[in-house]
């Protein structure tokens, strides 16, 4: 489908704008008539945004967003982390349909993360799923040793979120290099699930560090 690139900067505000949408209750719920079904069947889809988020079914992407059909590309998988398939997925949005946003985007209540701080690593096919979250549950053990269980559990999804940003960058050229180009915007996001408020927690802390040293 062609159309004008939407620039990083435009991308985050059309995300921010339409959480702000859902909160309110000022839904418009765009780009679901049949007029845009045929459209991206016939043309192609061209979503601005790709969001790696968790498969909970209390964090329903597009609705959160208030977008529609084609305007944004959703992996979903338990605890929000990266592996094979889901950086492979991203990759396909990145280079073939040219998204200028990528989002991790974690929630509060997260019940992998929740798992994995009381019970460290879990059984059977679980098991890759919470060795990618222990890390972050680690991490907080040793910053805030005090923390009560809720507590370790909301930080722990923040710390989960950097990781999957951070093994991004390290994994994938093609992120590195659109990232360094500033063609794309890389940042992390945290969901309340009780209020329906987008927490943007931004670019990773050290993103100078994980591009440049990896971009050719």
């Amino acid at each position: 489908m062609e159309k004008q690139r939407i620039l990083p900067a435009e991308a985050l505000r059309m995300l921010q704008k339409g959480n702000s949408r859902y909160m309110s209750g000022g839904l418009e719920h765009p780009n679901l008539g049949q007029g845009r079904r045929t459209l991206t069947a016939m043309q192609g889809q061209r979503p601005f945004a790709v969001i790696l988020s968790c498969s909970d079914s209390r964090v329903p992407v597009e609705l959160i967003f208030d977008c529609g059909i084609g305007d944004i590309f959703v992996v979903r998988v338990a605890g929000n982390v990266l592996g094979n398939s889901e950086l492979g997925s991203i990759e396909y949005a990145v280079d073939h349909l040219g998204v200028s946003l990528f989002l991790v985007l974690g929630h509060t209540k997260c019940g992998a993360v929740k798992a994995v701080c009381e019970a460290g690593l879990l059984d059977g096919n679980l098991r890759g799923i919470s060795e990618k979250i222990l890390p972050a549950v680690q991490e907080v053990d040793a910053t805030s040793p005090g923390s009560t269980s809720d507590q370790k559990v909301t930080e722990a999804v923040k710390a989960n979120v950097r990781n999957s940003i951070q093994l991004a960058f390290m994994s994938s050229k093609s992120i590195r290099l659109k990232a360094l180009a500033e063609e794309l915007m890389v940042m992390g996001a945290f969901y309340n699930i009780e209020t329906g408020e987008v927490h943007w927690m931004g670019s990773h802390p050290e993103q100078e560090r994980l591009v440049k040293p990896y971009h050719k």
